[in-house]
């Protein structure tokens, strides 16, 4: 079974810096293209960034390229989202995913606040 746990989240104030972690399990984590994705209130959800198996390149939205930063340690099965000079913007529940599309499965997210 599938099982994705994310962490870190929190309120922070604008400016600052949040790293999310997820924790897998249940599958190969090393052999999958890894994702992290948000949904704000009211809307829909987000592709945040990627990061692919093996040699590891990542993509990023235009919206958080340069303030976000995506890795993975595959003798841990985790995966990270280091969140720099957040704006309020950002403030969505973030899910880490075994893969990449509105279809891959994730986990039951972790709340990111940014307000001052």
């Amino acid at each position: 079974e599938v099982q994705l746990v994310e962490s870190g989240g929190g309120l922070v104030q604008p400016g600052g810096s949040l790293r999310l972690s997820c924790a897998a399990s249940g599958f190969s984590f090393s052999g999958y293209s890894m994702s992290w994705v948000r949904q704000a209130p009211g809307k829909g959800l987000e592709f945040v960034s990627a990061i692919n198996s093996g040699r590891g390149s990542t993509d990023y939205s235009e919206s958080v390229r340069g303030r976000f930063t995506i890795s993975r340690d595959d003798a841990k099965n985790m995966l990270y989202l280091q969140m720099n000079n957040l704006k309020p913007e950002d403030t969505a529940v973030y899910y880490c995913a075994k893969g990449i599309g509105p279809r891959a499965p994730r986990g039951q997210g972790t709340q990111v606040t940014v307000s001052s």
